[in-house]
C-alpha cells in the first residue's frame, strides 16, 4: 500500500483529502496550518483540513513554520511514497520535497504556467478569462514552477465567483489527482516542463487592490467584484465611508458622466458611470458597519438625492 503525506488547509483541500482517505492508499500524516482566531469573538478555530483529519486515526501536524522544524524531521522519517499538497499555504524546503520516493506533487488551481501564486482563481475571474483549470505538478523550491504531470480545464461562466469556482476546481482537482497517482506510481507518466515565456503570476490580493477603480469599464469592474466574492470583497467609498460591493452587472446603457457618478437608480439597482462611457448596475452592497443588503433595502434607508450628488469614490 502506497503511503501518502497530505498537506492542505482550506475547504478547497477537503474533498481531495477525503478522496485519499477513501482510496486504496494510506494517508500516514496530515499537515495543515495552526488553528487561528476567527470572527469578532476571536474563537480559536481549526482549519477545515484538520476538522476532516480528526475523524480518522492519523497524525496531524500544525507547525507555524515547517522549515527546520521538529515536525519536518518527523515527516521525513515516515518515509512516505509521495507528498500531496493542495493549498497548504507554506513554502516547503527542498529536503522535504525530495524525501519521498515519488517526490512531492501539488494540486494547483490554474492552467500552469498561467497564474503561479496564491490567488489564481481570483485573477482568472478578475481578468475575464473564459476558462481555468487544475494542474498537478512536481513541487520545486521555486513557486509553482515544477514540471506538469497532468492538467484539465473547466469553463468560467458569467455567474461564477471565487466560491463557485473553488468548489468546481476542488472537485476537478480531486478527480484529476486520483487519475494521476496510479500513473505516477507505475512510472507511466511524462512530466512536461513549463514554458517560462508564458508564465504569469497571481499574488495574494492586497488591500489596495480591493478598491474599485471607476475608470475601468463596467465589465472589468463587474469581473473584479465577482473575482473578490465572497473574499476579500471589492469596495468603493461612498459619502466618506467604505462600501463593499457584492453584486453588480454591466448594462447596455452609455453615459458621459464622470466615472463613479450615480446616474440614476430604481428598485433593480443603482447605476454608476464607469470608464469609456459604460454603466454598471449595482444590486447588492454593504455599507460600512451594516450587513449585506439588496438595493431595495439600501434605498429605503438612504437619501439617494444627496448620495447621487456625492457619487462613489
Amino acid at each position: 500500500m502506497k503511503k501518502i503525506i497530505f498537506m492542505g488547509t482550506p475547504e478547497f483541500s477537503v474533498p481531495i483529502l477525503q478522496a485519499l482517505f477513501d482510496s486504496e492508499y494510506e494517508v500516514i500524516a496530515v499537515v495543515t496550518q495552526p488553528d487561528r482566531p476567527v470572527g469578532r469573538k476571536r474563537i480559536l478555530t481549526p482549519p477545515p483540513v484538520k476538522e476532516l483529519a480528526l475523524k480518522y486515526t492519523v497524525p496531524i501536524f500544525q507547525p507555524e513554520k515547517i522549515s527546520g522544524s521538529e515536525e519536518m524531521a518527523a515527516l521525513i522519517a515516515l518515509e512516505a511514497d509521495v507528498i500531496v499538497t493542495a493549498a497548504y499555504g507554506q513554502f516547503l524546503p527542498t529536503k522535504l520535497l525530495n524525501a519521498p520516493k515519488h517526490r512531492a506533487i501539488n494540486v494547483h488551481a490554474s492552467l500552469l504556467p498561467k497564474y503561479r501564486g496564491g490567488a489564481p482563481v481570483h485573477y482568472a475571474i478578475i481578468n475575464g478569462d473564459k476558462e481555468t483549470g487544475v494542474s498537478i505538478m512536481y513541487m520545486e523550491r521555486k513557486m509553482d514552477a515544477g514540471d506538469v504531470l497532468s492538467q484539465r480545464s473547466i469553463p468560467i461562466t458569467s455567474s461564477d465567483d471565487v466560491q463557485t469556482m473553488f468548489n468546481k476546481l476542488s472537485t476537478l482537482g480531486r478527480d484529476l489527482l486520483m487519475e494521476t497517482l496510479p500513473r505516477l506510481f507505475t512510472g507511466d507518466i511524462h512530466p512536461v516542463p513549463q514554458d517560462e515565456s508564458k508564465v504569469t503570476f497571481s499574488p495574494n490580493i492586497s488591500r489596495e487592490e480591493e478598491r474599485i477603480e471607476w475608470e475601468l469599464t463596467a465589465t472589468q469592474i463587474a469581473n473584479k467584484i465577482r473575482g473578490m466574492r465572497p473574499w476579500p470583497v471589492a469596495h468603493a467609498v461612498l459619502n466618506g465611508e467604505r462600501c463593499k460591493m457584492w453584486v453588480a452587472v454591466p448594462t447596455e446603457e452609455t453615459t458621459q458622466s464622470k466615472p463613479g457618478s450615480i446616474t440614476h437608480w430604481d428598485k433593480e439597482g443603482i447605476y454608476v458611470a464607469c470608464g469609456q462611457g459604460t454603466t454598471l448596475k449595482v444590486t447588492e452592497l454593504q455599507p460600512s458597519g451594516k450587513k449585506r443588503m439588496t438595493v431595495t433595502d439600501f434605498l429605503n434607508g438612504n437619501d439617494m438625492e444627496t448620495l447621487a450628488q456625492i457619487g462613489f469614490d
